[in-house]
C-alpha cells in the first residue's frame, strides 16, 4: 500500500468517527436541556444506534457487496447523512429531532463497515496495516470530544443553558459533507459476489446458529446480550450525569475514556495469553460494575477522581469484554462461519442487547427523576452497577472453560 493510500484512509477513518463523536457524546444533554425530552424519549433516540447496526448489514449486503462500489456508496450516504444532520440542527423539538436521528442512524452505521472494506481491499497484510489505519478513527472521535470542550466550550453550563450543543450537529453536517465529497477520491472499491446470492440469514449471520450448540459459547452469547443493558447507561446518561453535576468540559473528558481503550488494546493479547479467556471476561464485567460504582459515590467535588477513574476504565470494558468476545468468537466459528459468526454477535450486541439497554436505561432516568430535586444518579448507576454484577456472576458459574483459547491472527477492531 503506498503512501498516498495510506494517508486517504487515514484521512476516510478520522473524518469516520470525528463525525460520530462530534454529537453522540453530547446526545443526552442536548436532549434534556435543549429539547426537554423525557427518560424514554432519549432512550428511544439513543436505540436508533441499534437499529441501524441492525439494518446494516442489509443495505452492505444488498447493495454495496452485490451492485456498486462501496466507495460510492460512502459518499452518497455521507452527503445524505450531512442534509439529516442539518435538519436535526434545525429540530425544534423532539416529535421533530427523532425522524431525522432515526434516518440518519439508518444511513451512517453501514458506513463503518464500508470504511473498513475499502480499507481491507487496499492491504497487502492487514493484521500489520489496518491497525495503524484505524487507529486514526479513534483519535477522530478524541479529536471532536477536544474540540467540544476546549476550542468551542459548547459543553459548558453557559453554553448548554443558551443551548448552543446544537451547534455539534452542524459541525457535524459539515464534516459529512467534507467525508462525503473526499469519498469519491478513494480507491475503488468494487462488488465482491456481484451475481450470487445472499440469503437473509447469511446477511444477518444466521448460520452461525449453530454455535450456540455449544454450551459455553450459549453462555457468552447470553452474557453478551445482557451486559449490553449496563453498557447503554453509559452511552445515554454519563455526558448527561457530568453536565448535571457540572463537571468542566465533560466532553473533553469523556475522551480519556477513548485514549486508555487504545492503551488497553496493546495489553489484551498478554492478559489473553496468560488468563485465558474466561478470566478476560469477567475483568470486563468487573470493570463495568466498578465504573458505576465510582459514578454512584463520586461527585464534582472531593471525589470527583472517582469519575475519572470510572471514565478511564472504559478501554478494560471494551476491550476485555467485547474485543476478547470478538476473539473467542472467530476460534469457535472456524473459516467457514466466520463472518456469519461476527455478524451474529453484533446483531445480539449493538442490535439486540443494546435496544434493551436504552429502553430499560430511559425508564430508570425517568422513575429517579424528580421535578424539584432533579435526578438521583447515585440510583441510576448503582442499578447498572448491580445488573453488570449479577451477570459476571452469572457468567462465573456457568461457563466452563477447558483450556486457554487461541488468540487468532484477525486484528481486533477498537470501538468508541
Amino acid at each position: 500500500m503506498n503512501t498516498t493510500i495510506k494517508i486517504k484512509l487515514s484521512v476516510m477513518m478520522f473524518l469516520e468517527f470525528f463525525i460520530w463523536g462530534a454529537w453522540f457524546v453530547t446526545l443526552g444533554p442536548f436532549l434534556g436541556n435543549t429539547l426537554h425530552a423525557t427518560g424514554a424519549q432519549t432512550g428511544s433516540v439513543f436505540s436508533t444506534q441499534s437499529w441501524g447496526a441492525m439494518i446494516a448489514p442489509f443495505i452492505i449486503g444488498l447493495i454495496a457487496d452485490r451492485y456498486f462500489n462501496a466507495e460510492r456508496i460512502l459518499g452518497v450516504l455521507h452527503l445524505v447523512g450531512a442534509v439529516l444532520m442539518y435538519q436535526m440542527y434545525t429540530a425544534p423539538d423532539i416529535s421533530v429531532f427523532y425522524p431525522y436521528v432515526l434516518a440518519y442512524m439508518i444511513l451512517y452505521m453501514p458506513t463503518i463497515g464500508l470504511s473498513n472494506s475499502i480499507s481491507f481491499t487496499q492491504m497487502t497484510d492487514p493484521e500489520k496495516e489496518f491497525s495503524n489505519i484505524r487507529v486514526w478513527g479513534t483519535i477522530g472521535w478524541i479529536a471532536a470530544g477536544l474540540a467540544i470542550s476546549y476550542l468551542f466550550h459548547w459543553d459548558s453550563t453557559d453554553s448548554v443553558a443558551k443551548g448552543l450543543l446544537k451547534n455539534t450537529f452542524l459541525m457535524g453536517s459539515i464534516t459529512s459533507l467534507i467525508l462525503g465529497l473526499f469519498s469519491f477520491t478513494l480507491p475503488a472499491t468494487p462488488p465482491k459476489t456481484s451475481g450470487e446470492k445472499v440469503s437473509v440469514s447469511q446477511l444477518l449471520g444466521l448460520d452461525a446458529l449453530k454455535l450456540l450448540k455449544d454450551r459455553n459459547y450459549l453462555v457468552f452469547f447470553l452474557a453478551s446480550i445482557l451486559i449490553c443493558i449496563p453498557l447503554s447507561f453509559y452511552y445515554q446518561n454519563a455526558s448527561s450525569f457530568l453536565t448535571d453535576i457540572k463537571i468542566d468540559n465533560p466532553t473533553g473528558k469523556m475522551t480519556i475514556g477513548q485514549i486508555s481503550e487504545v492503551a488497553f488494546l496493546l495489553a489484551l493479547p498478554i492478559f489473553f495469553k496468560k488468563f485465558g479467556f474466561k478470566w478476560t471476561i469477567l475483568v470486563g464485567m468487573l470493570a463495568w460494575a466498578a465504573r458505576y460504582a465510582m459514578f454512584a459515590y463520586g461527585n464534582a467535588g472531593n471525589l470527583s477522581f472517582l469519575l475519572i477513574l470510572g471514565i478511564a476504565l472504559h478501554g478494560v470494558c471494551y476491550d476485555f469484554f467485547f474485543i476478547s468476545g470478538q476473539i473467542y468468537t472467530d476460534s469457535k466459528a472456524g473459516p467457514r462461519y466466520k463472518s456469519a459468526a461476527q455478524g451474529m454477535i453484533t446483531l445480539a450486541t449493538y442490535g439486540i442487547g443494546m435496544l434493551i439497554g436504552f429502553y430499560i436505561a430511559g425508564l430508570i432516568s425517568d422513575a429517579y427523576n424528580s421535578p424539584t430535586a432533579g435526578h438521583n444518579w447515585h440510583m441510576i448507576w448503582l442499578i447498572p452497577a448491580g445488573i453488570a454484577a449479577a451477570v459476571m456472576v452469572l457468567f462465573l458459574v456457568f461457563f466452563k472453560e477447558s483450556g486457554k483459547t487461541t488468540v487468532v491472527a484477525d486484528t481486533p477492531q477498537t470501538g468508541v
